[in-house]
């Protein structure tokens, strides 16, 4: 998976998800305590969800293909006093962070994965947590009005995480993710929390 195409999304201005503060769906759990450290942000653009979590007083790693947000990451933790760090990592290929995280969030990232691609990336998630670890995934619904592009279905989820997989979804909700483009409602989305089982995938 080549960063360049999702690095080209920064030079001219914001990307279309890049909406200058954290997902109020992060925020939220953020506010709950369901972040545990430490966290990865796998997808994390220019790290305002994985900035956000460290407020919290977690250790946070983000990762992304694109060089430029990842840029960007840096100059704003380094600009709020945050010790964040931020890695060149490709999302199928998580191993090569070389370590386990207790929470892991994919705030839009599984829905840019085509149906062959999701269960290498399901596989790439379970090798970097152990049995109990969590994930909190936000992406496109296929349900309402002003969907956004390349939405799932519940079922495409469900088919995903399974235990033969390696996980167990425990709660799938709607929810909204927020772009530059889809107002201030954000377009329909699902929030995913998914626990990592007792079996290895």
């Amino acid at each position: 998976m080549t960063g360049l195409p999702w690095d080209a999304s920064y030079h001219d201005g914001p990307a279309p998800w890049d909406i200058g503060g954290p997902q109020p769906a992060v925020i939220r759990v953020a506010a709950e305590g369901g972040f545990t450290g430490p966290v990865l942000d796998a997808g994390c653009g220019s790290g305002e969800n994985a900035l956000h979590i460290a407020e919290q007083g977690l250790l946070v790693v983000g990762c992304d293909v694109a060089e430029t947000a990842l840029t960007r990451a840096r100059a704003k933790a380094a600009e709020r006093g945050l010790d964040v760090e931020f890695a060149v990592a490709d999302a199928l290929r998580l191993d090569s962070l070389g370590r386990r995280f207790a929470t892991v969030l994919d705030c839009g990232l599984f829905h840019t994965f085509d149906r062959d691609e999701r269960p290498g990336y399901v596989a790439s998630l379970a090798s970097v947590t152990e049995p109990g670890a969590r994930l909190y995934l936000l992406c496109f619904s296929d349900e309402g009005p002003d969907t956004g592009p390349h939405p799932v279905s519940q079922d495409e989820l469900r088919a995903a995480f399974t235990p033969s997989t390696g996980w167990d979804i425990v709660a799938l909700e709607a929810d909204r993710v927020h772009t530059r483009f889809h107002g201030e409602r954000g377009a329909p989305a699902w929030f995913v929390t998914v626990d990592r089982s007792a079996k290895r995938a």
